[in-house]
């Protein structure tokens, strides 16, 4: 990323709108200082002031980010090509919701059943002792797994053991 091409083309932005830097700076609650420092490339603004330029000025964030206006087919591949990974993406999502669901209800039901062997007060016999502690421990594997999944855990584990295979394969 090259900070000072992006510095001038926010600049050119800036002044295609025919602002000041004290102009832009009110607008966006900063320090005019701040948007000389972006202008010059000594410094870059926070995601959500990118944000709010690309908003302000009316152009791609990846743009500023290039420092340079992409062409109308670029910018049609590029569209394409992010909606196929946005699909992509929501498709693993919810697999992985609906992974985390089915652990949850396995919880929730060995919860439950767990709830009613208490209540219902039956006496501790060694085939009872085992059930409640079976249920406790489903539940709580099965919350474990919710949250290692929820959290994107084994997503990590599943591509670091297909690393570690391609590392073998292409050692031997």
């Amino acid at each position: 990323m090259d900070q000072i091409k992006i510095g001038r083309f926010l600049s050119e932005l800036r002044k295609g709108q025919g602002l000041t830097q004290e102009q832009l700076a009110d607008k966006l609650n900063v320090a005019r200082r701040t948007v000389s420092r972006w202008e010059t490339g000594s410094n870059m603004p926070d995601m959500d002031i990118l944000i709010e330029l690309s908003d302000f000025y009316s152009v791609d964030l990846r743009e500023i980010l290039d420092g340079e206006r992409r062409n109308s087919n670029m910018d049609k591949q590029m569209e394409e090509t992010i909606l196929k990974v946005a699909e992509y993406e929501n498709e693993g999502k919810q697999r992985t919701t609906k992974v985390v669901i089915v652990y949850s209800a396995m919880g929730i039901i060995a919860l439950v059943v767990n709830l009613i062997m208490q209540v219902a007060d039956m006496p501790d016999t060694f085939i009872t002792g085992v059930f409640k502690g079976l249920t406790i421990a489903v539940a709580l594997g099965a919350m474990i797994l919710s949250i290692v999944f929820a959290t994107g855990t084994m997503a990590k584990l599943y591509s670091f053991k297909k690393r570690l295979r391609e590392r073998r394969s292409s050692a031997k």
